[in-house]
């Protein structure tokens, strides 16, 4: 019987480390992969059609649900669009409240992609000790904005409302014994700023553990080291960013490059790889989770000491706040017309851009002068990096595929819109 070595297989659209709905076809010799054929579009859901057939402020909500592991990050793009075409700025506190949780966003990104790339690489106990954390920023998430995901907090003008000066505590139940529920509650007992302070206190001891569990771990390295190595050129002609250009060795951060919001006024570094394989990529995120960490600090000392509005007072396009709308006419008519109708936004085009967890996520409007967007275009990081996987993934193993892939930190929200 003749030996047939060349044959082609389906990696996803249903594979446990296809990180979403990838169809990958693989053209095989042996093991060893000849050609990778990444099938996108399992997930598209009109994401920029729908925006254009509601209000301005109504489609932030959308913007959640692209990556729905950078949220916030989402929404900062797209508000800071429509305030280039109102021609507005927001309050300076408002700022501070939108890197500060840019910064908390990025370690939750980098926290979920760690788990699971060290799960898919074989890697287990990494994936719990990651989400023990996340589960501390997703209760600061539903502190601030009411929900622990899509938080629609951002909004035209500044963010939906101020810091809580309290945090919620548990409450006693069967399944908790007391000595358990005074543990948890210990560190709630102040404002959301203190809760986050005591987070970024205890985070970096956090990083040192998954450093101990993986850095220098000889099965880590194995499966990392010189795998799905893409050089600086390559990168930047395949349009890749975020930590993908920067594990290549190019110090590309539009936080540094371009600064939006306050990130001029802040104190970090880049953190840059030099072989630009899985394990420079791994250690970029690694770091960028300390730098990010440090971010949060500067914004939790520079909130303390600055008291302020953190939305603007141009009812026209910001809602007026609950005491004023109960007791005065015009607030309610200026409550009812925000929600209902929106605003209208002067005629014109804008792009805005903002460092996002992946990289650069872009947002492009064109507005007809009318309530709605006459256009919506997103730049998503993650489509230029899976176009990029074929020359990543050739002439290595389908266990490889798992390495790679995982190493884009691929959300399928964003790619297929």
């Amino acid at each position: 019987m003749a030996e047939i070595h060349n044959y082609t297989i389906n990696f996803g659209p249903q594979h446990p480390a296809a990180h979403g709905v990838l169809r990958l076809v693989l053209e095989l010799d042996g093991e060893v992969i000849q050609r990778a054929d990444p099938h996108v579009g399992l997930l598209h859901r009109a994401t920029e059609k729908l925006a254009e057939t509601k209000p301005f402020n109504q489609s932030i909500g959308y913007m959640d649900r692209l990556d729905y592991v950078s949220m916030m990050s989402n929404e900062h793009a797209y508000v800071l669009a429509i305030e280039k075409l109102l021609g507005v700025m927001p309050p300076i506190r408002a700022k501070y409240i939108r890197v500060m949780f840019d910064e908390i966003t990025r370690i939750l990104n980098h926290l979920l992609w760690l788990g699971a790339h060290a799960l898919d690489i074989g890697a287990m106990t990494v994936f719990l000790y990651c989400f023990r954390e996340r589960e501390d920023l997703m209760d600061c998430y539903e502190a601030a904005s009411g929900t622990r995901m899509h938080a629609t907090y951002f909004r035209p003008g500044g963010v939906y409302r101020d810091l809580p000066s309290k945090m919620t505590q548990y409450q006693p139940s069967k399944w908790r014994s007391k000595k358990d529920i005074d543990r948890l509650n210990e560190k709630r007992s102040g404002s959301l700023l203190d809760f986050i302070e005591d987070f970024t206190q205890r985070f970096p001891k956090c990083v040192d553990e998954y450093e101990t569990l993986l850095t220098d771990n000889r099965i880590w390295k194995q499966r990392t080291v010189g795998i799905g190595t893409i050089s600086p050129e390559r990168a930047l002609a395949l349009g890749f960013s975020g930590p993908m250009i920067r594990g290549s060795g190019i110090e590309w951060d539009l936080r540094k490059k371009q600064p939006y919001a306050v990130y001029d006024k802040l104190d970090f570094d880049i953190p840059v790889g030099k072989n630009g394989d899985c394990y420079d990529r791994y250690l970029v995120r690694i770091e960028e989770m300390r730098q990010a960490n440090r971010i949060v600090k500067q914004c939790i000392d520079w909130l303390r000491h600055n008291p302020g509005p953190v939305m603007l007072e141009e009812h026209k396009i910001t809602p007026p706040d609950r005491v004023s709308m109960k007791f005065g006419m015009e607030s309610l008519i200026h409550h009812f017309k925000v929600f209902t109708e929106g605003f209208c936004v002067p005629e014109g085009e804008a792009y805005s851009i903002v460092e996002s967890p992946k990289g650069e996520f872009g947002i492009y409007l064109i507005s007809d002068g009318a309530n709605k967007p006459y256009r919506m275009k997103i730049r998503p990081p993650g489509f230029a990096h899976l176009a990029g996987l074929d020359e990543m993934i050739r002439g290595h193993m389908i266990a490889d595929v798992v390495a790679i892939l995982s190493s884009q930190d691929i959300v399928f929200g964003e790619v297929d819109r």
